[in-house]
């Protein structure tokens, strides 16, 4: 990894230095025929010249904003050209003193998709959790499950959760659910976060609504197939 690094350093280095050097070069004597027509006096041609691009907007196609809030929970979603845009269901976790720790983000998987989980979540932990410990939650009395964590970044660190649709169920019944955590400083000790459950069902519906509207405008507006050639073999 690091001499990738420093390679790729390196070659930015020497690809900063060549103007530099060129610049360093003996100035064209003067008797050397004047620019050709069309050329800008400073050398730089006119097809050259960058005129600059309009800056997305503010509320522009990749923003993100907050369509509705139920209890706890936010519908998040992203705007797209076509208008029908994606969400998911977010809630900021706090402490029993009320910092915000963590947040956890919640979204429907495609009806037809493969394998048991008919939705997704993320977690996101601080930086200073013990990744080894992973995390658990628990919904309700059920008993609890162990998540690891897949990544981390400038955020934090990531668990990326499946859920089945019993799960779902289960959430959507329930009151709370608790998730804990295991500080690196503290191994011996734990974080426990309470993940409200009042608001997921209209939240987590809404959400699946606006996600199947998306797909369903993201479909339409697919080009269709392109026809056979003419004159192109039938298989």
């Amino acid at each position: 990894m690091a001499k990738t690094t420093s390679t790729a350093l390196a070659l930015i280095l020497a690809l900063a230095a060549t103007p530099l050097m060129a610049q360093t070069e003996p100035a064209p004597a003067a008797e050397e025929a004047a620019p050709a027509e069309g050329v800008a006096a400073d050398g730089a041609a006119a097809g050259d010249l960058a005129m600059g691009q309009e800056v997305g907007a503010a509320d522009g196609p990749g923003t993100t904003y907050t369509a509705a809030t139920f209890e706890a929970w936010e519908q998040k979603c992203v705007r797209t050209e076509s208008g029908v845009d994606p969400c998911q269901l977010y809630l900021l976790l706090k402490d029993q003193e009320g910092n915000s720790v963590a947040e956890f983000t919640m979204f429907n998987l495609p009806a037809g998709s493969e394998g048991p989980a008919v939705a997704g979540a993320t977690f996101i932990a601080p930086l200073e959790t013990l990744l080894t410990a992973g995390m658990t939650l628990q919904i309700d009395a059920a008993p609890g499950k162990l998540y690891p964590f897949t990544f981390c970044a400038q955020i934090g660190c990531v668990a990326r959760i499946g859920f089945t649709a019993e799960e779902i169920a289960a959430m959507k019944a329930g009151a709370a659910a608790k998730i804990t955590i295991v500080p690196f400083v503290a191994p011996d000790e734990k974080v426990e976060l309470t993940l409200s459950l009042k608001g997921f069902t209209a939240g987590y519906e809404a959400v699946t609504a606006a996600n199947e509207a998306a797909d369903a405008a993201a479909r339409a507006a697919a080009p269709a197939e392109a026809a056979p050639a003419e004159g192109a073999a039938n298989e």
